[in-house]
């Protein structure tokens, strides 16, 4: 990623339908040459988001600036961003030479650059010789390079995508997320891909913007998102965790034991206070067990079963309330069997500590004494 500085602010941005409050008071930067991927399920206003950068929605309320200059009044052919769709748009009666053109000969560029340009994006793109064919002659993979051809010919300074390889099969769309990015690094454009898929967006991006119900949650690097989650959502939105909901019964310096409704778990953090409700996440790579009580920990536990997932196996184990947490290890690894008790623990670091304002999740823990 190249920081060289922002290419797109997002300031104070509302969308309403009606009664429906779609986005709300986003601000976000993005810099130049960044992959930066909107991600979130369903509904959160992140493909509404990129449609007002595009300029095919109005903001409610807020202001866009596209390199320093506000976009507000600029018909989406005026800006200088395209859009890549899952639907690949492409026209079914002209051939590939003519879809990847059309952008340039609608703007009167000469035959002979039109010529130049389009050779130097199919070879980018790695359809080269496929000039004369038609859409229904081609592959979903190579329909959807023939889509970034034609938006990237335009050379804008920002490419947005929207959910671009939702159609593919699960291999293709692998191989279409490494060719994406060798692209954006080639070409250094700022990328602003829209997803929902978490494992797509950890793979390709230099940041992740997730969205939930209108709200950006929490921006950040791959790692930062996956290793230190700052909400309750983030923490279960990206990749498999398990949660303890429950409440503070001793601060040690940044030693943090917590009282939840099946015994007592440890954690590391700072800022938090006596008798916070909290919320712990732990993934299932960093949980651990033993046959007698660690330190700090004293949550019992059934082994119930195994998951075997190529490289690892998923050991899903049974708390007294239950709740069912996972534990993942390599496989070959000596595992108990099922119907074993074991104790649940982990290091006191592996552990993220999030303040949880819902009291309706700590219901089960209402009754616990508070020291």
């Amino acid at each position: 990623m190249s920081t060289v500085g922002a290419i797109v602010e997002i300031e104070g941005v509302n969308k309403i339908y009606g009664t429906n409050h779609v986005v709300k008071d986003l601000n976000l930067t993005v810099e130049e040459g960044e992959f930066l991927t909107l991600l979130g399920s369903s509904g959160c206003g992140k493909t509404t988001t990129l449609r007002m950068i595009a300029g095919f929605e109005e903001p409610t309320s807020g202001s866009i600036k596209v390199e320093g200059e506000a976009i507000g009044d600029k018909e989406p052919f005026e800006r200088n961003v395209n859009t890549v769709f899952q639907s690949y748009a492409l026209f079914p009666h002209k051939t590939i030479y003519d879809n990847v053109a059309y952008g340039l000969k609608m703007k009167k560029v000469p035959k002979a650059e039109i010529k130049k340009r389009v050779t130097e994006m199919l070879a980018l793109v790695q359809l080269e010789g496929f000039e004369k064919r038609y859409p229904s002659q081609l592959s979903g993979g190579q329909k959807q390079r023939v889509a970034i051809a034609r938006a990237l010919i335009n050379r804008p300074r920002v490419l947005l995508l929207d959910e671009p390889l939702g159609a593919l099969d699960l291999k293709l769309r692998k191989q279409m997320q490494l060719e994406l990015k060798r692209l954006q690094r080639k070409l250094n454009i700022t990328f602003i891909y829209v997803t929902h898929d978490q494992e797509e967006a950890l793979t390709m991006s230099d940041r992740i913007a997730i969205m939930h119900d209108g709200v950006l949650d929490q921006l950040g690097t791959p790692s930062e998102i996956y290793e230190n989650p700052k909400t309750r959502f983030v923490a279960t939105f990206i990749g498999e965790t398990n949660t303890f909901d429950g409440c503070i019964r001793s601060i040690d310096g940044e030693h943090v034991s917590v009282m939840i409704e099946n015994g007592n778990i440890c954690g590391c953090g700072k800022g938090f206070a006596l008798n916070e409700y909290i919320t712990v996440s732990v993934r299932p790579e960093k949980m651990k067990y033993s046959e007698t009580p660690i330190d700090g920990f004293t949550i019992k536990a059934i082994v119930k079963d195994y998951v075997y997932v190529g490289s690892v196996i998923k050991c899903i184990v049974s708390l007294p309330n239950g709740n069912e947490i996972k534990i993942e290890r390599l496989s070959g690894e000596e595992l108990p069997k099922p119907g074993s008790r074991v104790y649940i623990y982990w290091e006191e670091k592996d552990a993220v500590l999030i303040h949880n304002q819902d009291q309706l999740i700590f219901q089960a823990v209402d009754s616990i004494p508070l020291g």
